[in-house]
Parts: structure tokens; C-alpha cells; sequence
């Protein structure tokens, strides 16, 4: 268990190496933050303005606004994580990737990221109804079904921007990259979202006693100047995992489709951290 908590924590470093050589792939996340805003609101508001008042949809309506909502939210995910990852790719093939170079990749592969998005919000919906009518178990099965879903495409975003292949080859693709390479081992993969979770607690922790002594000190000023500082803080540290996550994503199906250890990563540390199953 330490050894893997430490290769974990070698591939934050690692991932972090590359970022701090490209800080400006903090763009992307950001951008599809911003617009995932507006396409929420964009859904919302409509609902809320409802002649009846209540913002509530029901029988097909509700499913076709959600379906639609799905669709949106993740072809905007997948094409700014595209864009991340086709820069990220760049970097660690030795370029010196722009935020326009990331968004140019993704605009090239705009069809079939759209394919996929078509694909991953029939799977959502699919599992939403299915919880919505299944008992306590059965919600259980479908956040499992849910789990293995998100494991299978977990390499389809770079697949998708490195390879000439349509969202249903890709998904295939990404399945055989896993079982190939890493299979149950994906405690790897997950290292940087746990470390995110563990700074932003510690970050929690620091921020709790100064809005105490804000609030204490009863100035608008000093209150209105530590939420800020809270709130920027948090959004600063999910763009920086979200970035890390991105570029973690893309040195990992290099190392799995290629064999290629990419820049800023120790092969040691990627041959024990996936090492294939016997």
C-alpha cells in the first residue's frame, strides 16, 4: 500500500512537472467551466420561466430536456479535454504547445468528439432511468455499472485525438488500452484526484479559522476579502487537478498505445505504477 501511495505520489510530480512547463493548459478546464455555466443556465432559466412557475418538466419532456442537457455539458467537457490533451501531447512529444494549437486539435476532431458525446449522454440517460426505478440494490448495481462505464472510456479522449478512429472504435480502443496494460490496477490513475481531495481539506482547514477571525472582526471588507480568497482558492486548485488529471490522462495512453515513456516521467516509476497484470 505505501509503495503504491508513493508511486501515486511520484505521478502528481511528475504530471506537475509538465504543467509547470506549460501553465497556460489551465485554460482549458477553465474554458469548459465557464461554458458548462452557461449551458446550465441556458437550460435552467427556460425551466424556471415556465408558465406554471414551478421549473418543474414532466413524462418525455423532462427526459428530451435532459437528454439534450447531457448531450451539451459533455461535448463541451470532451472538447476542451481534447484540446487539453492534444497540447498535453505535444509537450511531451518535446513541442512547445499554445492554447490555440490545443483547441485546433479539438476543432479537427470536432465530428467525432460530438459522436462520443452523443454516446455518453444515451449512456447517462439510460442509467438515470434505470436508478430512478430500480430499489436500494438496484441504485447500488447502477452507480457500479456507472463505475465500470467510466473505467472503460477512460483513455477515449486521447484515443479519440491521437488516433483516425470513429467514437465507437474509440470506446472499443480505450477498453483494450485498459485491459492491456493496467487492468484493475487503476489506483494510479485516480492518485491525482485523491491528492486534490486531500489539499482541498488541508485548504478547508487553513481557511476555517481566518473566517472565524473575519466574522469575529464584524468588517464587511475583511469578510468579503477572505470568502473571495476561499472561494478563488478552490476554484484555483480544481483547475490545477482538472489539468494535472488531463495531462496524466495523456502521458498514460502514450505509455499504454506506444510503450513510449513520455517527458516528466521516471520509467521506474510508470513501469512499477502499471505494471501489467500476470
Amino acid at each position: 500500500m505505501f509503495e503504491r501511495l508513493s508511486n501515486s505520489w511520484r505521478l502528481v510530480k511528475a504530471s506537475a512537472s509538465v504543467l509547470s512547463a506549460d501553465k497556460e493548459l489551465v485554460v482549458f478546464p477553465l474554458v469548459s467551466a465557464v461554458m458548462l455555466v452557461f449551458v446550465t443556465a441556458g437550460f435552467a432559466l427556460p425551466i424556471f420561466l415556465t408558465e406554471n412557475g414551478a421549473g418543474h418538466l414532466h413524462g418525455a419532456a423532462s427526459y428530451v430536456v435532459a437528454f439534450l442537457f447531457y448531450l451539451v455539458s459533455y461535448f463541451v467537457i470532451f472538447f476542451c479535454n481534447s484540446a487539453l490533451v492534444g497540447a498535453a501531447m505535444i509537450r511531451l512529444r518535446g513541442g512547445d504547445p499554445t492554447v490555440g494549437d490545443g483547441f485546433r486539435i479539438a476543432t479537427g476532431k470536432i465530428g467525432s468528439i460530438f459522436g462520443y458525446a452523443l454516446i455518453a449522454a444515451t449512456v447517462g440517460m439510460v442509467l438515470r432511468a434505470l436508478q430512478e426505478r430500480a430499489g436500494f440494490l438496484g441504485k447500488i448495481v447502477v452507480g457500479l455499472i456507472g463505475m465500470a462505464w467510466n473505467l472503460a472510456t477512460f483513455l477515449v479522449v486521447p484515443v479519440l485525438v491521437t488516433e483516425d478512429v470513429n467514437p465507437v472504435d474509440a470506446v472499443k480502443r480505450s477498453m483494450s488500452l485498459l485491459k492491456k496494460t493496467w487492468g484493475e490496477q487503476l489506483i494510479g490513475g485516480f492518485s491525482i484526484g485523491v491528492v486534490g481531495a486531500l489539499a482541498t481539506f488541508l485548504l478547508v482547514l487553513v481557511f476555517i479559522p481566518l473566517l472565524i477571525l473575519a466574522f469575529s472582526s464584524h468588517s464587511v471588507g475583511i469578510i468579503a476579502a477572505v470568502v473571495i480568497g476561499f472561494v478563488g482558492s478552490l476554484m484555483l486548485l480544481a483547475l490545477v487537478n482538472a489539468t494535472l488529471s488531463g495531462i496524466y490522462t495523456a502521458a498514460l495512453y502514450r505509455y499504454a498505445a506506444e510503450g513510449d515513456i513520455s517527458h516528466g516521467f521516471e520509467p521506474e516509476m510508470v513501469q512499477e505504477a502499471f505494471r501489467p497484470k500476470n
